[in-house]
């Protein structure tokens, strides 16, 4: 067999392999789309969407510390006391009906900064929210990606084995029909029967890998369970790799851990500020209005009656609680900041380490690239060399073991190769967002993120 007619008959074993496979009524997924369910279901991108609600109302609660408070109140009391009525000689009433309706306000007009200093940390939680909300998305679009190119993967992989299984199979009834008339031994019977069977355990793997990696690609879609095909190939041009230092540059400027971290710093500064304003005065606004009607034995009056009052408060001494609380703050504010130089060495690291990745896998696949064809010519040689009697029956199945193994290595290649640069735009924090060329970073762009 030529490597022309291999080249036609693998296509159609693949096209013959996928066909049973896809589910009457299965969902195709593409790559943009699988991203795109992703964005709407992924259990950790919906519950940091919920933790920004939470942080918004937490911000909502510290805001209040700046503003009125107001107050409406409303009271009816009935009583009944003999004793002044004893003592004047019935002149008091026994009996008095009293309602009164009240408007009360609260100011705070100086906490030696406590109230900015909360308002400022719970505006930082805001951030730190957005910044959660980026680090789930990226990390989610890394993982369908990843996902998405694991089962293209396996498909390929299944081809291959499929193929393989239904070449052996070929070969085994050769063998028979050779048998029948005279022209081999049982033992070439054997042989292509032992290879038949030495095939399939490769096609059952590939058949469960498939499962596998869709089941893995449904848990970052956020899904439960469903029927799935993919749409996709390995294929990827070769990208021009960013430098170490423009790579790492990019890395602690987008990262978001890095800025969440930052920001945490930032909100541990404010809460520094508010233990320190605990022993600081404090002066309020205090100020209401109210009016009464007063019922005794057939006898009303309305008076109205208000107050205001300017409340200055100067803690002394609170046992050294503010003090504790003081420490406490600036050992966090400690541990943030060693955090932080903590994250920053192992972004470094990272960047290092996908970028050789990436370098590695891009050299393999180079390397790769002609395998094929020279199994493919290797094969074709082997198969007419046996026709002419100047190769072995081995000859011909080490030359398609070469080619099969060829193929495999280089779907793998293609896969790795795709992966890692998914990994690099993760690292450098640039996945899924856009960049200096003005492509999204998922679409292979590697100029530095502005």
């Amino acid at each position: 067999m030529s490597a022309r007619s291999w080249s036609l008959l693998s296509a159609l074993c693949a096209a013959l392999v996928a066909a049973p496979c896809r589910a009457t009524g299965a969902e195709v997924l593409t790559l943009e789309r699988a991203l795109s369910i992703a964005e709407e279901q992924n259990r950790d991108i919906q519950k940091s969407e919920e933790y920004q609600n939470w942080i918004r109302g937490r911000y909502e609660e510290e805001r209040a510390q700046a503003l009125p408070q107001v107050t409406l109140g409303a009271s009816y009391r009935r009583e009944y006391d003999e004793t002044y009525a004893l003592f004047t000689g019935g002149l008091f009433p026994k009996s008095q009906d009293t309602t009164t309706y009240e408007i009360g306000l609260k100011q705070t007009l100086f906490h030696w900064g406590r109230v900015a200093a909360a308002i400022r940390g719970a505006s930082i939680g805001v951030d730190i929210g957005k910044e959660q909300l980026r680090f789930y998305r990226q990390g989610a679009r890394r993982g369908v990606s990843e996902a998405f190119h694991d089962v293209v993967l396996a498909e390929e992989l299944l081809a291959i084995s499929t193929e393989n299984l239904k070449q052996k199979e070929r070969h085994l009834e050769e063998a028979r029909k050779k048998f029948d008339i005279g022209t081999v031994t049982d033992y070439d019977v054997l042989a292509a029967e032992v290879d038949t069977a030495n095939a399939r355990p490769a096609v059952i793997r590939a058949e469960n890998g498939i499962r596998t990696a869709k089941k893995r690609l449904l848990f970052h879609l956020g899904r439960e369970e469903g029927e799935i095909e993919i749409e996709g190939t390995l294929e990827a041009a070769e990208e021009e790799l960013p430098d170490y230092a423009d790579a790492v540059r990019d890395a602690l400027a987008r990262r978001p851990e890095l800025t969440q971290q930052r920001l945490l710093i930032q909100g541990y500064e404010q809460v520094l500020t508010i233990e320190r304003a605990g022993l600081r005065p404090r002066l309020d606004l205090a100020a209401a209005y109210a009016e009464k009607s007063l019922a005794a034995e057939g006898l009303e009056i309305r008076p109205a009656t208000w107050s205001a009052a300017l409340v200055l408060i100067f803690p002394v001494f609170d046992g050294f609680r503010t003090q504790g609380k003081v420490r406490q703050a600036r050992s966090d504010l400690d541990a943030a900041r060693i955090e932080e130089a903590k994250l920053r060495d192992a972004v470094t690291l990272q960047v290092r380490t996908a970028l050789d990745a990436a370098r590695e896998a891009a050299e393999i696949l180079k390397a790769l690239q002609g395998t094929v064809q020279q199994a493919e010519r290797l094969l074709d040689m082997a198969e007419k060399g046996f026709e002419f009697g100047v190769k072995t029956r081995l000859d011909v199945d080490d030359a398609q073991l070469n080619l099969i193994q060829a193929r495999a290595n280089r779907a793998r290649a293609q896969r790795d190769y795709v992966v890692a640069l998914t990994d690099l735009e993760w690292v450098r924090g640039v996945i899924g967002e856009t960049i200096a060329t003005g492509r999204d970073a998922g679409g292979r762009g590697y100029a530095s993120a502005r």
